[in-house]
């Protein structure tokens, strides 16, 4: 992995900016938003060249950008060389050059551990689901031996840490006690902590947050983005590593009729101001991994565009989750499979998000998922450590 050490570029020719001279001359009024997603990824060799910037510390890196400008409800958007786009970007302003040069230093940086874990290559979440109606495999381990057994099995086809979750969070699901939440979890946690595996623990209730963290979970892994009352201040004291998942609306509606102006730059939005208010907390962002939450509260369409821009969301500045595994859009852009049988389209679109810088993939289909890992492994090796 490229070090840390490597400082963004800072400065740029204040000349013309070429392509982009005419580009959203209004974006140097107040109010403006703007964004950076890389684009046309190139090995990491080229940042050792010198003819590109490393994108999060991975493989990949780039010298080419999509900049969206943002203003309510104005976006426009343009496709152009780096130089470019910072030379565009000191002609609006200095408010807009500094916005810009803060994305790409976020894009830029490399990513230190997350829950323990090194990131020199994507890491395989494996799902444990201890409930009786989970979307894709309710019941099958709802008893914690049978959850135990699973989790080993996980462990054991190469999944480098596990998601504990005891709480169905589907479409249409009810909620479910932090008592009840507890019992169903605890068992299992105390034995893969016990155990040495990295555990996270899907939940969204502060109590049981606070259980599972003294039980030796690692990571926390919220749906509601540490929105519920206590949660933010339990986790931060706590110095725990979460993720920051993006929902719109609550599980039991959420996807009645999800609305968003653009779905992926919304997603970042919310996550952004999320990612903040734990910065406001004492969090640094070494323990905060974000997730654009797809399936939660989005249409087929809007999964869509925010997996597109997965690289987009490297410039939080954080550790990138992607949980997509046997989801929904997947029958729906294909013949209606049912969860179980879903597992190639999962492979899919999980190797599209490595392919845009992805860290973590969480998934069901763990020992099909680390072969399809080493396959791409070996197609986009990894910076060789004479690599700058």
């Amino acid at each position: 992995m490229p070090p840390a050490s490597k400082p963004a570029p800072k400065s740029v020719p204040k000349s013309a900016a070429g392509s982009l001279a005419s580009f959203a001359p209004w974006a140097a009024d107040g109010g403006v938003r703007v964004y950076l997603r890389p684009v046309g990824l190139l090995p990491i060799d080229a940042w050792a060249k010198g003819a590109a910037v490393p994108l999060a510390g991975g493989r990949f890196s780039f010298a080419t950008a999509e900049l969206v400008v943002r203003q309510g409800a104005r976006i426009e958007r343009a496709f152009a060389p780096l130089s470019e786009i910072m030379a565009w970007g000191w002609e609006r302003g200095k408010a807009v050059a500094e916005a810009l040069d803060k994305r790409l230093g976020a894009l830029t940086r490399a990513r230190a551990p997350f829950g323990g874990l090194e990131l020199g290559r994507p890491r395989i979440m494996g799902i444990v689901n201890v409930t009786p109606d989970s979307f894709s495999d309710g019941g099958d381990f709802f008893d914690a031996k049978a959850a135990i057994a699973h989790g080993e099995a996980l462990l054991e086809a190469g999944a480098d840490l596990l998601d504990i979750g005891g709480e169905s969070t589907r479409p249409g699901s009810a909620a479910v006690s932090a008592e009840e939440e507890e019992a169903r979890v605890l068992p299992v946690v105390r034995h893969f902590a016990g155990k040495g595996a990295v555990v996270s623990v899907d939940t969204r209730h502060p109590r049981v947050m606070g259980a599972v963290l003294d039980a030796g979970a690692a990571i926390i892994n919220d749906i509601a983005g540490l929105g519920e009352p206590g949660a933010l201040p339990l986790v931060a004291g706590k110095a725990a590593p979460v993720v920051l998942m993006h929902m719109q609306g609550e599980p039991g509606t959420m996807q009645q009729n999800p609305v968003y102006e653009d779905a992926a730059l919304d997603v970042f939005d919310w996550l952004e101001e999320r990612v903040e208010s734990c910065r406001q907390a004492g969090m640094p962002l070494e323990r905060i991994c974000v997730d654009p939450g797809i399936g939660f509260g989005k249409t087929v369409d809007h999964n869509l565009e925010v997996l597109r821009h997965t690289a987009l969301y490297h410039g939080l500045g954080c550790v990138v989750l992607i949980g997509l595994s046997r989801k929904t859009f997947i029958g729906k852009l294909s013949r209606g499979e049912p969860p179980k049988e879903r597992m190639a389209g999962s492979l899919a679109a999980g190797l599209e998000t490595l392919n845009q810088g992805a860290q973590i993939l969480r998934v069901h289909d763990v020992g099909q998922t680390v072969q399809a890992r080493a396959v791409w492994e070996g197609l986009h090796p990894a910076p060789h450590p004479a690599s700058p």
